[in-house]
């Protein structure tokens, strides 16, 4: 039988996954955790939440929005990997495409800043001789 562990309190969950308990109360609102509660109204985590919390980060860094974490989480194995559930393949091609659009959008107006800084300091040159 597996030893059983006492609830972790958000302030230790924040220390262990290095989000602050302010974002951890957002993932709850969110509906990417579900602590218990305590009778005195304090959360409670489980062991596994940890591991929760830093898959949603990870998921959070590659751009998905929380909706779409929402979805994906529960065929979460580790950062990388999920599981087949229905709709998630989808929701991640959306995603992709999403980002890639956003890419040729900041593509082009990098593109146009850099031209016009170019423009710019060749305006404001001093004139040689």
């Amino acid at each position: 039988m597996g030893e059983e562990r006492e609830p972790v309190l958000i302030g230790e969950l924040a220390e262990r996954t290095g989000t602050n308990e302010r974002l951890l109360r957002h993932y709850e609102r969110a509906g990417l955790l579900r602590p218990e509660r305590l009778p005195n109204g304090c959360r409670t985590y489980a062991d596994s939440d940890t591991a929760a919390v830093l898959r949603i980060r990870a998921l959070l860094a590659a751009g998905l929005p929380t909706r779409v974490i929402r979805q994906v989480l529960p065929c979460t194995t580790d950062e990388a990997a999920v599981q087949p559930c229905p709709g998630v393949l989808d929701a991640l091609r959306a995603q992709l495409s999403a980002l890639d659009r956003r890419a040729t959008e900041l593509a082009a107006a990098r593109e146009v800043l850099s031209d016009t800084i170019a423009a710019t300091e060749a305006r404001t040159a001093p004139a040689p001789g």
